[in-house]
């Protein structure tokens, strides 16, 4: 359940904090007052793409905040603890918009990802304004609403695993089929290929030591020559460094006798001499590792040379090289046994298409008889909503399959797809008399509003949605009507929290909160602001809505009748 929406610097909007509660809260105010960009910013906090032209001008960020109270078992709490979240603390999301520094979404504090915000999000809120009333035009919805009425969103996930099983193992059986025709022609290929690594009994990193053992061989003599003469320097000659050093020694030592403050200095010497010990005798001890040896050299040019042909023709590399021989091998061990994986892969792919036809009969026949009550049920509740009238009827139909189709995905001549075969459209007649069409071509905005209203009833005890959002569930409507529609809402909030946008008064008078959004200039900038009304504003608001800015006696005491009606059903 939504508590509590922070927009700033959003819009025509430069600070609102808006507290909601459970049940129905009803949202009116003047056209241009700002109800819009509250819905778009509920919206972005659902996942929306967002755009720094939504940014307030001359300011450089815009943050967005909703607090949801979540449910232990609900999905949302689930979809939480997936990606890492704590649920015990409610869920927390917060989105900056900035000019400069691009998009950032928070969840629970964390820096996370709009993908993650959308999965997090999926069963937490709905929003029926223009775009769901517009979605409810395509067919492809339509299937969906009828699976989740009669409680088949299990079956037919179970079809939808199946289809993946059988695509997968389709794609697994052309490859194999593929990779046997191809067998003969690139076998002996790969024969001679490994043979051809295998038989280089290569090492990873041995081109880079060869390389090493190249230049040595190559410069032994002048390797040998260079720590030959440094050793002699430092210690083989009269005059050597190492001579010279101890007779300095000597005479700072004796200098240290007279004047403690040369100690150190004579300390540092002697360290000086006793390391220029080690370092020749490392020198005498590479000198012994320096060979030249013609033969050697010969034969680590032609082993280098061999890589490098082999790194040419198979990568670049020793690593790639031997990563090359494992594919290969791989495919030679798999052309071994071709025919048993074919055979394996067949088996696998008949006992699954064989599952997945049967699971999708069964959810065909499961629709069928679900079309028929939910079509009686749509009716009920249109006629309920003033639409007496009206046909409605849930045309479900099998996808043919064509000529292109792959016939291990068909039965029947039917076209199994991860929904099955069946594709559902509904269809509406709002006179008597006229034939059923499709929704899109014939329903008009305020009959639109209705619809969508009626399936939200009927859906609401299975709808894992814990919020609905409405934003022209009054279109094209008025008078009684708009009181029925206004009862719907109330018993829609006795399974959902539900907030209605709303021009009329006849739903506003069913509100257990009723918010109103104003905007007002000060200092030359429009500020949008909302407040959440008591009984005598409430009542003048209702006054507002019924007659327009001018609120009369006349329309403060229709507005007081409302009310009162409405308090004396027990609200």
């Amino acid at each position: 359940m939504l508590k509590e929406l922070s927009i700033r610097n959003f819009a025509i909007i430069d600070d609102l904090r808006i507290r909601f509660s459970g049940g129905l809260t009803i949202m009116s105010g003047e056209t241009g007052a700002g109800k819009s960009i509250i819905l778009n910013a509920v919206n972005l906090l659902l996942g929306s793409r967002a755009s720094a032209e939504l940014v307030r001008s001359g300011e450089d960020a815009a943050e967005l905040e909703a607090f949801f109270e979540i449910g232990s078992g609900s999905k949302t709490a689930l979809a939480m603890q997936t990606s890492g979240f704590e649920t015990g603390d409610g869920l927390l999301i917060r989105r900056r918009i900035s000019l400069k520094d691009g998009n950032r979404v928070y969840i629970n504090d964390r820096l996370s990802t709009n993908q993650a915000l959308i999965a997090i999000t999926d069963n937490l809120a709905s929003i029926s304004g223009q775009h769901a009333h517009q979605g409810l035009l395509k067919p492809e919805q339509h299937l969906s609403i009828l699976d989740q009425f009669a409680g088949l969103t299990r079956r037919r996930d179970r079809v939808g695993q199946l289809f993946r099983q059988l695509t997968a193992l389709i794609k697994t059986h052309d490859r194999l089929i593929r990779t046997r025709q191809r067998q003969t022609e690139q076998i002996e290929l790969l024969r001679f290929q490994e043979n051809e690594i295998t038989s280089a009994a290569l090492a990873p990193g041995e081109d880079e030591q060869l390389e090493t053992e190249r230049r040595r061989l190559k410069h032994a003599e002048e390797l040998y020559a260079a720590a030959y003469e440094t050793i002699e320097r430092l210690h083989g000659q009269d005059r050597a460094v190492n001579a010279e050093l101890a007779e300095i020694h000597h005479r700072l030592e004796k200098s240290a006798g007279i004047d403690p403050a040369l100690q150190a200095p004579a300390s540092q010497l002697a360290d000086i001499r006793y390391g220029l010990e080690d370092l020749v005798g490392e020198l005498q001890r590479y000198m012994k590792t320096v060979q030249v040896d013609p033969g050697r050299l010969e034969g680590v040019e032609e082993r280098l040379d061999t890589l490098v042909k082999l790194k040419r023709k198979y990568g670049g590399t020793i690593e790639s090289v031997l990563e090359t021989l494992a594919s290969i091998q791989t495919d030679l061990a798999e052309g071994e046994n071709i025919g048993d994986r074919i055979a394996e892969t067949e088996s696998a792919l008949t006992a699954t298409r064989e599952e997945l036809v049967g699971e999708a009969t069964a959810l065909s026949a499961a629709r069928q008889k679900a079309a028929k009550k939910l079509s009686k049920r749509v009716e009920k509740e249109l006629a309920s909503l003033r639409m007496a009238e009206t046909a409605f009827a849930v045309e479900s139909v099998t996808i043919a399959a064509d000529a292109h189709a792959d016939p291990r995905q068909v039965d029947s001549g039917r076209l199994l797809t991860e929904s099955g075969w069946d594709r559902a459209e509904f269809m509406i007649a709002p006179n008597v008399g006229e034939a059923l069409k499709p929704l899109a071509a014939i329903a008009s905005g305020g009959e639109l509003s209705r619809v969508v209203l009626a399936l939200k009833c009927i859906l609401a005890a299975s709808d894992a949605v814990e919020t609905l959002v409405f934003d022209e569930v009054d279109a094209g409507i008025g008078g009684g009507t708009a009181e029925v529609v206004g009862r719907k809402l109330t018993e829609l909030a006795r399974y959902h929290q539900v907030i209605c946008i709303t021009h009329l008064p006849q739903i506003a008078r069913f509100a257990e909160q009723h918010l109103k959004i104003t905007k007002a200039v000060l200092g030359g900038r429009t500020r949008t602001e909302i407040r959440k009304l008591g009984k005598d504003d409430r009542q003048k608001e209702i006054a507002r809505m019924l007659g327009g800015e001018t609120i009369t006696k006349a329309t403060l005491a229709h507005a007081r009748e409302l009310l009162e009606n409405e308090s004396s059903r027990g609200r």
